[in-house]
């Protein structure tokens, strides 16, 4: 019967993660090749659109630019602290007694090993996504300094302009794209938290989670079409999608 709970925590949790990172894998796709049927990348688009506006009149857009990136460094900041407040936590269970943890489990492998193995996996969603956050308040930084830089009055070149506006546009994204693998690693946390108590609770949690991000990540809203032209002169994206019926 022991074997077969180890094979159980062989088989559900591989299987589980599996699912997740394939999951991950097909929304990168459908980022990089359909943009406007994923809200991470409609959210691409209209920042890079928010800072264009932003930038026509740094004078009277400016505050209202640095405020709204502020929220995004709080937002960071908050994912940040409680990512460190809960890898401290984790470092203490892991090296707390052992006494009373068999009681937890549902069913599977009861080892130290295990035990080990399924904190070590909290802590290290927990601190990729500090590391994240850190990154995310980072770019929000800078692009609150260069969202306000005069371009106009320092270059009367329009190609200038575009490459100004790009750049932090870019930026802004950068932190955005950081602040969502952050969080990304706190979904990732909650089936790793589940499989303490088991890999069946782990295991339905990732399938779970799956059909809930498709619902948060794919649209089918975006219906018209739009290209952003690089500076050597192409259509670097090609936005176009039909509604859902």
């Amino acid at each position: 019967m022991n074997i077969e709970k180890k094979y159980l925590d062989c088989i559900l949790v591989p299987i589980g993660i599996l699912l997740m990172v394939s999951y991950h894998l097909w929304l990168l796709y459908r980022i990089v090749k359909h943009p406007t049927k994923t809200v991470i990348g409609v959210n691409e688009i209209n920042r890079r659109f928010w800072v264009r506006a932003m930038m026509e009149d740094v004078a009277k857009n400016g505050v209202l630019a640095v405020q709204t990136l502020r929220n995004n460094i709080m937002a960071s900041t908050l994912l940040a602290s409680t990512a460190i407040m809960l890898s401290s936590l984790i470092a203490v269970l892991m090296t707390s007694g052992t006494n009373g943890r068999s009681s937890w489990f549902v069913y599977g492998d009861r080892s130290d090993l295990t035990f080990s193995i399924k904190f070590f996996s909290i802590l290290v969603c927990f601190l990729v996504a500090f590391l994240l956050n850190l990154q995310s308040i980072r770019y929000y930084s800078h692009a609150s300094i260069l969202i306000n830089v005069p371009f106009k009055k320092m270059s009367q070149h329009q190609r200038h302009h575009h490459l100004t506006a790009e750049y932090v546009a870019t930026t802004v994204n950068r932190g955005s794209y950081c602040w969502s693998l952050g969080l990304r690693a706190f979904y990732f946390s909650l089936p790793l938290f589940l499989w303490i108590f088991g890999p069946l609770p782990m295991f339905f949690c990732c399938i779970a989670l799956v059909f809930m991000l498709y619902f948060l990540d794919i649209t089918f809203q975006f219906g018209w079409a739009v290209g952003v032209i690089e500076e050597h002169g192409h259509m670097d994206e090609e936005f176009g999608g039909s509604g859902r019926s």
